[in-house]
């Protein structure tokens, strides 16, 4: 098995300790194209125009400004780094002890600006969005996409991929092996309907328990049904491209 997820926008910063050492981070393959988009944040986040070009408001000049000194901020491991929604009801620093070791190979989080990272990965905290256009580089997704193929396509042969990613960042990487992305919808009066804010939390309770759960880990469409419906109401799409759960409105 292995889980997809994308980062959150909101991110904890280090206060102390070493910098982020982008050879030593997991898929060694991405070093170059990494080092690349990071040059390229790092011109355009010194710009008069770099919270337009980011898409990002006043609030946000601080975290704008910090890109240019990335590559000495504190870095931090991206178990706890990331702090929204999704990572709160994932809440992987406190999974038993078994269940982070699974984390460990099971989970893969996309990233606008390092590619791909596993949960040990240590980076600074960053504010770049896969739906930029960013100078230099062009639509990160489309710049990723050919990047990412051939070492997560090796990664994750043989699994099955539970993918719990927001659009912008499956379309960086589509499995080559195919995937089960999960959708969340909301049931009121007996209607359903596409939620977005609750999908967030709801995608991390599923990558919680497949993380925690006791037993065998799912390899087929037909198991992780079986695992997910343990704690959360779900049905798969006839295709098996799918795993729809189901929340109360």
């Amino acid at each position: 098995m292995l889980v997809l997820l994308p980062p959150s926008e909101s991110k904890a910063a280090g206060r102390r300790g070493a910098a982020v050492r982008v050879e030593d981070l997991s898929f060694p393959e991405l070093t170059e194209a990494r080092l690349e988009v990071l040059t390229a944040l790092e011109q355009v986040s010194g710009r008069d125009d770099a919270l337009a070009v980011l898409g990002a408001g006043p609030s946000l000049a601080a975290e704008v400004a910090r890109n240019t000194a990335l590559r000495s901020a504190p870095a931090l491991p991206v178990a706890e780094l990331y702090t929204g929604v999704l990572f709160d009801a994932l809440a992987l620093r406190d999974l038993p002890e078994r269940a982070r070791r699974r984390a460990r190979s099971r989970l893969v989080v996309v990233s606008a600006l390092w590619g791909a990272l596993r949960p040990g990965d240590r980076v600074p905290a960053y504010r770049l969005a896969m739906g930029t256009d960013l100078p230099g580089i062009g639509g990160l997704a489309g710049y990723w996409r050919p990047r990412l193929a051939a070492p997560l396509d090796a990664y994750s042969a043989g699994r099955l991929v539970v993918d719990c990613r927001s659009s912008d960042y499956a379309a960086a990487w589509r499995p080559a092996g195919g995937a089960v992305a999960v959708r969340v919808l909301r049931e009121r009066d007996g209607r359903r309907s596409v939620v977005s804010h609750m999908a967030k939390r709801t995608r991390g309770l599923v990558a919680r328990h497949l993380l925690s759960r006791e037993g065998r880990e799912p390899c087929t469409v037909g198991e992780l049904v079986d695992a997910v419906s343990e704690v959360l109401t779900c049905e798969p799409a006839e295709d098996g491209t799918r795993l729809d759960v189901v929340v109360p409105g």
